[in-house]
Parts: structure tokens; sequence; C-alpha cells
């Protein structure tokens, strides 16, 4: 994938785009999804003292870029305490237990994380394999728990249990204060995360319950997890800066009243991820979007409805739409179960179909902004049947029409493509992309 007008592909503001060049790429992408990732040589994290974690943390406490800390079963921050992690700092899981989650922090309703790396330190989640000092060793997604963080915020089904845990009070989210604060968490890459307690209930990378808009979320990577790179369940926090790459499942999730908003994102798909499946076939989209699941709300009516406001967000498929074992991806953008969305400068390329409405989504297509059409026919397909593409919005780019928008391929582990990766200038130095 090469953007050679980033300006008029990404609409990520205006800024000049800068060729990422620190990134390996896997021509072809031959590599299988479970080994993508760098060498442990690259981490030189891995000589630093190792510090175990486990349990609560009911006191506050502070992890510095002294140490690696290595996080056993499920670590949470609450009763009032605060977690501050230090720009530069290492966290890892270990050992995996069959059948137990491990390697997951968890910030409670209760707990607050301050968690601010800078572009040239940030924090960091990921394999114990690339922090073990062998240099042939590499990541495999699940190696890490994920990272949850829940809020006060609204939600639209009361207080609920946190998707991927055992049912425990501190893992229940929502509330009444849309301006919950759960601190800080920006310039972090969270790596190989990922862990299935039951079919359809997953840790994901990063996943926010009820988490209120006084909480900062920017500059935030997930790469090669087992599910979701990032799921939004209910709250009202506005995300910026987020790349999500070769999740599993969807790079984006929206569910439970979602109303808050992402602002310059990138979503980029691997062919060559094992790919999610429902009834045995792919259901693994750039984007997901729910109101609630047919259990919790067979109406699809509680309020407040899921409606996230996405602007300059770029969600890159696979020429190879097949993937592996014929499961491909789905839909650029898939609208279900009475979600709503507005969609404000977005691009959705090497996906099937750009933007799909369910039958069950009752979204009224005026959700999505109109300032202009850019005349793709075959962007949309609604379930009340009518075509809508607008607002500075491109929801198919292909071969036929990539040129318009100044990109040679768009995308990126196909044989031939070209190697360079061009990103936005606020993802140039903290994050990592390993093809």
């Amino acid at each position: 994938m090469k953007m050679k007008n980033f300006k008029n592909l990404i609409g990520l503001l205006s800024i000049v785009a800068v060729s990422f060049t620190a990134c390996k790429k896997n021509e072809g992408g031959s590599s299988a999804f479970g080994n993508r990732s760098t060498s442990a040589a690259d981490y030189s994290q891995s000589s630093l003292p190792v510090v175990a974690v486990s349990g609560d943390i009911t006191s506050s406490v502070t992890w510095t870029a002294g140490n690696v800390y290595e996080l056993s079963g499920i670590v949470t921050v609450r009763n009032g305490a605060t977690l501050t992690i230090q720009p530069g700092t290492y966290i890892k899981a270990s050992a995996n237990t069959p059948g137990v989650q491990n390697g997951v922090l968890v910030i409670a309703k209760d707990g607050t994380v301050n968690a601010a790396g800078t572009a040239n330190d940030p924090i960091v989640f990921t394999s114990r394999n690339l922090l073990d000092g062998n240099a042939s060793t590499t990541g495999t997604p699940g190696d890490f728990g994920g990272v949850i963080i829940l809020g006060n915020a609204k939600i639209n089904v009361g207080d609920k249990l946190i998707e991927g845990l055992a049912d425990e009070g501190k893992y229940h989210y929502g509330g009444s204060n849309d301006e919950d604060n759960r601190g800080t968490f920006q310039y972090v890459r969270i790596e190989y995360a990922g862990f299935q307690l039951a079919p359809n209930i997953e840790v994901n990378g990063l996943t926010l319950g009820g988490v209120g808009n006084g909480t900062t979320i920017d500059h935030v990577q997930v790469s090669y997890g087992l599910d979701d790179g990032f799921e939004f369940f209910g709250g009202t926090v506005n995300a910026t800066n987020l790349i999500a790459l070769a999740s599993d499942d969807d790079q984006f999730d929206f569910d439970n009243g979602f109303t808050g908003s992402l602002t310059d994102a990138v979503a980029i798909a691997d062919k060559n991820s094992t790919h999610s499946t429902s009834s045995g076939a792919s259901d693994s989209n750039g984007i997901e979007s729910d109101n609630n699941a047919p259990g919790e709300d067979a109406t699809f009516s509680l309020l407040p409805k899921t409606h996230p406001t996405l602007t300059n967000v770029s969600v890159f498929g696979t020429e190879n739409t097949a993937g592996i074992a014929g499961l491909g991806y789905r839909n650029g953008i898939r609208e279900r179960r009475g979600s709503e969305v507005t969609l404000i400068d977005v691009i959705v390329s090497g996906y099937p179909r750009g933007i799909v409405f369910d039958a069950d989504a009752n979204a009224s297509l005026s959700d999505l902004n109109s300032t202009s059409v850019h005349g793709f026919t075959s962007a949309v397909t609604a379930a009340v049947g009518t075509y809508f593409d607008g607002g500075g919005n491109t929801l198919v780019v292909n071969g036929s029409n990539a040129s318009a928008f100044g990109v040679s391929q768009p995308w990126y582990n196909t044989p031939g493509s070209p190697s360079t990766v061009t990103l936005p200038s606020w993802a140039a130095t903290w994050s990592k992309l390993v093809f």
C-alpha cells in the first residue's frame, strides 16, 4: 500500500504524510498470522529486571521504565488506586495457563490509570517471547491478555459485566456520569493480545466499557490480537490517533450505546489473519457496530443508541479478500442491531463492500453526513434499498478507481505491492508496523 497523496486518500486533517521507514514487510503476505513479528533482538528491554505482578492493586503504584512488568492472571486497579506507568515501560504476561486469562490489566470503574508515554518512549504491552533475550523467538497472538478500562458513563443495559472476564462485581461497568475520568492512556502499543473465555466471549486488545469523555485515549496502537483491536461498550469517550493492525476479528467494534467519537484513526487488515467466523462464514470486518445483541434487546431500541462519530478514519483491507482457508474479510463497515453512525472523511479500501446495513440495523441513512457525492454506485448496500455516499467519504477504493486518490496499490500484503507504507506524522515514531 503506497499512498502518494495522503491528504486526498486518508483525509487525516491536512497534515503531510511521511514514509514510515521503520516498518518491515513480507511481500505477498506469505508468513503465517501466528508468526508475523519482529524478533526478540528488536526488544532490548529483555535485559531489564522483571517485576512480577498479580492480583488487585488497591493502593497507588508506579511502574518504571527501568523494569519489565510481568502480569500473572488478571491484575485489577481498584478501590481508588491509581496505576502510573512511566514512558518507555514494557509489560508482558507470564507463561499462559490453559483455560485461564493471563496477563490482563483491568482498570476498574473505581480505579485510575496514568499511562502517558511519549512519541519517542511509548508504553508497550507485548509478548513475553519478545522480551526473553532469545533473538530467534517471535510473538504470537494471545501471548498477552489485553487491557480493559471500565468506567461510569452511560450504557444502555444498566450495569453490565465486561466481555471476556468471569462475573465478579469489580468487572462491571456503566453508570450515569458521561464525564467520568478513568485517567490517561496515550502513546501506548498493545501487541499479541487476546484470550477466549468462551465462544464469542473474548478479551480484546483494548476494551473500553462505559468510559466517559473525561478520559484521555490517544495515540494507541493494537496489533495482531486474537479478537478485536479496539472495542467500545457504551460510554462517551472521544478517542484520537488510533491504529488497529491485523486483528483476528474486527479492527474497531462498538456496542451498548457508545456515543463517543473516533478521530484520526487507521485500520489495516491482514489476509493472513485466521479470521473470526459466524456459522462457518467469515465475520471479520474493518468496523462492526451493534446497539445490542439479540439476547439483551430483541427490538434493538434501548437508549442511548450506539452512534459513534467517525472523522478522518481510514479502513484498509486486502486485495485478496479470500484470505486463508477461504475465510476473508467481510465488510469495511458493518452496521447492525439498531446501530447508527456518522461518517466524516472516511476511506474504505480493499473490502468487498464499503458499508452495509443489516436488515436489523434500523438506522436512518441521514445519520451519514453528506456534503459531496463521489459517485461510486456500488459503495453502499443499505437494508432500506437506498444508495448513499458522501461527506468526503470514499467507501470503496479498488483497482479501477485507486489512481483518482493518489494511490498506486491500496492494499499492502499483495505480491509485488510496494514495501513502503505511508502513515501520518502522528504515527511515525511511536507506532510499529510489521508485515
